[in-house]
């Protein structure tokens, strides 16, 4: 638990958005997906790709992650973020046991939710659809829990204003 806090750190705060966020993009089946089918729902954003060692050791915690949530309050939306062969990245997300939505995009200097400087990012989006958090580099599924908790915790004043992933935070 302890290294679980200590990796809340290095979270950086974002500012919800008065207005809920949204985008489409084909899944790995070619059918588009809209960030807003997801409202009422936690929604981790994960921005990866194929060739990204972190990207990859970090999978089996999101479909965990995913897989304990995603019928109560919460889901992981993969996007793989590279230019890369439609039949390939399918074969890729069943090799590796991806259930949860896996999108895909070309690489692109801003996204609809913000700057994706690195591989692997995250983002997360409040119930409203609202960006309350990112990070770059790799996340897992305990602190992504603990930070969810902490949210909950915290009640609906939690979700305005500068947001932080850290453990000190109020």
């Amino acid at each position: 638990m302890r290294f679980a806090l200590l990796l809340l750190g290095v979270f950086t705060a974002t500012t919800a958005l008065a207005d809920p966020v949204d985008f489409t993009l084909n899944d790995v089946n070619g059918k588009p997906r809209s960030l807003s089918e997801f409202r009422g729902k936690w929604v981790i954003v994960n921005y990866w790709a194929t060739w990204c060692p972190p990207c990859l050791d970090e999978i089996p915690d999101l479909v965990e992650f995913h897989e304990k949530h995603k019928d109560k309050d919460a889901v992981v939306l993969g996007i793989s973020f590279e230019e890369v062969d439609p039949d390939y990245l399918h074969e890729f997300v069943d090799t590796h046991f991806m259930t949860y939505p896996v999108l895909s995009m070309e690489p692109v200097p801003v996204t609809p939710l913000g700057p994706v400087l690195g591989l692997p990012t995250t983002y997360i989006i409040s119930p409203q659809g609202e960006r309350v958090a990112r990070q770059e580099g790799p996340i897992t599924r305990d602190v992504i829990e603990a930070f969810l908790d902490r949210k909950q915790q915290r009640g609906p004043q939690a979700l305005s204003g500068p947001m932080s992933l850290s453990a000190a935070s109020p």
